[in-house]
């Protein structure tokens, strides 16, 4: 088989898949998690059945997809370098907006959330696929500002947790919480930005309230 045929066959899985995904997104906050089948799913998204179990041979690996899609970003395989706490904090925090920012993330929520009673399994893979490990991704790169001398960072799960927390305090949990609720762009520039200067200067290497910028 040529290149050309397979980058064809594989750019057509892939359409799928993207199908398949939304039409079980859409699904899980219509219906429920356990009142939609992969049947209902490959009705909607257009693929045979086949196609979708091929692709996905139980809801929970669907889901798992879902989550894995609403925390993906597309340049996730390069971190900032350390070197300059404020521009790779920046660059994080941006990212980071956008991730919440996205429709398929506020409904990834409001599906765990709405089937948590019934279904917790569903929380602890948002948690341990989604969550963790963009989380951990935080963790690292200020541990490795850390040993750059830039910061000092005695406690990185707590610093990660401080700054995410201010951005996603501000641009998601109103968005999920309150309709209607939204964010201009400038507004959420100025968040991240906030959030940037606040951290900086918490754990700047040469003392505390002293700007790295200094």
């Amino acid at each position: 088989m040529s290149r050309a045929v397979t980058t064809y066959h594989q750019r057509i899985a892939q359409e799928k898949r993207a199908l398949i995904v939304t039409a079980a997104t859409a699904l899980f906050l219509e219906l429920g998690y356990d009142r939609t089948s992969l049947a209902r799913i490959a009705e909607r998204s257009g693929v045979s059945r086949a196609t979708l179990f091929k692709q996905f041979p139980s809801k929970a690996a669907l889901f798992d997809a879902i989550v894995t899609e609403s925390w993906s970003t597309a340049d996730e395989e390069d971190p900032p370098p350390a070197g300059n706490v404020v521009d790779g904090l920046s660059i994080i925090g941006r990212r980071y907006a956008e991730l919440l920012g996205r429709a398929q993330m506020t409904d990834l929520f409001r599906i765990v959330i709405a089937e948590l009673p019934r279904f917790p399994e569903l929380a602890h893979a948002q948690f341990s696929h989604g969550k963790m490990p963009y989380f951990e991704s935080v963790r690292s790169y200020l541990l490795a500002e850390h040993e750059a001398g830039t910061v000092r960072v005695e406690d990185a799960d707590l610093a990660a947790t401080q700054f995410l927390g201010m951005i996603s305090n501000y641009v998601f949990w109103p968005t999920l919480l309150v309709p209607g609720w939204e964010v201009s762009t400038e507004r959420v520039a100025q968040v991240v930005d906030e959030a940037v200067r606040t951290i900086a200067a918490r754990y700047a290497a040469t003392g505390p309230g002293t700007s790295t910028n200094d």
